[in-house]
């Protein structure tokens, strides 16, 4: 009699993704349809890019052989391939942030896949079933690949979108890096207990402050994602009407300014900005948060006026996410908090050495072969709220594989009914957010700053 075990499992898997997606994977929200697309080739590479002015960084990570990882563009409802090749000297994954995939796609070491280890290469096969702004990063020793620039942005197009005049794509992210401009050590434990440890150098494309051109008087569509592994920025936009039209891969219920918009690691802002009419304005989108405002990036009006309305703009579509039934939803409580526990991990993937924080009272770093039990089985079908509760003194961007939910209420602020994966809890916030466990597997729930998933804010459900 053959006995199924959990490495047995992912062995299987490993097979599968050498070799292609097999049946296993095709679900309802990632069918791979007769004709394969041609893989996407994403290899991790180590090269040296120019961060500051002092000369090269040396160690940066990437995917490809120069500069920032590859914007990926899929189509909503279209089969998409990628296979991730390593040439890194440590294991690696890709996560496909917001995403819903089929779970063997989902890229988490140990629960649902194998590292693939240097030299190897594994298969992602997945049609992405909605539109909006997405991003990819590894979920292996993510602390140091994220921190040192394997962070790419995907967009998944509709073809029914309403018609911009100009597209930009922003990937934001921090840097630790000394005065000679090479990196330094990526946490301190005291900041990884408290906020988490910033970078010392802000980028917007790997870039300090670029500018764009856009059509003056037209509508330019800039797509945010935060990338950065610890940073809660503060939008605001100068010298130009700007509306938020989609969060988190999601169009907005109702658009809105971006007035000091709150979004922190892992989430995603989508921007209509009206160009000004004169050639050569300048409009800029800047954080706001903290005691050293940034200007991020810089639009440049250019020819003459288009004379566009962005009252004109029609609505985007709406992502077929499952509506939850309120009514019959099983609630699940869920608090963050602080640990004093000390949790040993001997994961491959890394570990920080240290627990600070908690879910439910229990630390995991996650990437560790011995998992902890989920925080609930879920049966496939059913509608869940999850009664969140923060006890801690810091902001956690608490992130959800596999499914989207519904932000049903919140008890400091309040929200709009968005459909999202990563949702911004403030201290001492209790906020309920709805769901319908559609998508089998085991699906991670995490804080997105990393230095807080890697010493313990970190668990998962299962869906079954």
């Amino acid at each position: 009699m053959t006995v199924l075990t959990r490495r047995g499992l992912l062995k299987s898997a490993a097979v599968a993704g050498a070799g292609g997606i097999g049946l296993s994977a095709m679900g309802r929200l990632g069918g791979w349809a007769a004709a394969k697309p041609e893989p996407v080739v994403l290899q991790t590479a180590k090269i040296q890019a120019k961060l500051m002015d002092v000369g090269q960084t040396r160690d940066v990570l990437t995917y490809g052989n120069a500069g920032m990882p590859p914007v990926l563009r899929m189509k909503k409802g279209e089969p998409f391939a990628a296979r991730l090749v390593n040439a890194i000297d440590d294991p690696t994954t890709i996560h496909w942030h917001g995403v819903r995939v089929p779970n063997k796609m989902d890229g988490v070491p140990f629960l649902v896949q194998p590292y693939v280890y240097t030299g190897d290469h594994f298969d992602y096969a997945f049609t992405p079933p909605d539109a909006g702004t997405f991003w990819y990063h590894p979920h292996c020793n993510t602390l140091t690949q994220m921190g040192h620039g394997l962070t790419g942005v995907i967009v998944v197009e509709n073809p029914s979108d309403p018609k911009f005049d100009a597209e930009m794509v922003l990937n934001l992210r921090d840097w630790r890096l000394g005065d000679d401009g090479q990196f330094i050590d990526q946490f301190r434990p005291r900041d990884a207990a408290r906020t988490g440890t910033y970078g010392t150098v802000r980028t917007a494309n790997w870039l300090d402050q670029p500018q764009y051109d856009a059509p003056a008087g037209g509508l330019a569509r800039l797509r945010v994602a935060i990338t950065d592994v610890t940073r809660i920025y503060a939008f605001r936009v100068d010298g130009a009407d700007a509306t938020v039209i989609a969060l988190d891969g999601n169009p907005v219920p109702r658009r809105f300014s971006p007035d000091a918009l709150l979004l922190g690691p892992g989430q995603r802002m989508e921007l209509a900005i009206r160009m000004p009419d004169e050639e050569g304005a300048i409009v800029s989108l800047r954080d706001v948060r903290g005691t050293k405002p940034k200007v991020l990036a810089t639009l440049r009006a250019t020819g003459g006026s288009l004379k566009r309305d962005v009252r004109d703009l029609a609505p985007l579509e709406a992502n077929p996410v499952a509506e939850v039934d309120i009514t019959s939803a099983q609630h699940i409580s869920l608090a963050l908090s602080a640990t004093a526990e000390n949790v040993p991990s001997d994961g491959i993937c890394g570990s920080l050495g240290y627990s600070f924080w908690a879910i439910n009272k229990v630390p995991w770093p996650g990437d560790t072969s011995d998992p902890t039990a989920p925080l609930a089985e879920l049966k496939l079908g059913k509608s869940y709220v999850i009664d969140m509760e923060n006890l801690t003194p810091q902001s956690h961007p608490m992130h959800l594989h596999g499914m989207s939910f519904k932000v049903l209420s919140s008890s400091t602020r309040q929200v709009q009914p968005l459909i999202s994966d990563t949702y911004l809890i403030e201290p001492n916030e209790k906020v309920s957010l709805g769901f319908v466990a559609d998508n089998p597997g085991d699906w991670l729930l995490h804080c997105h700053i990393i230095e807080h998933q890697k010493s313990g804010m970190t668990s998962y459900v299962r869906v079954v």
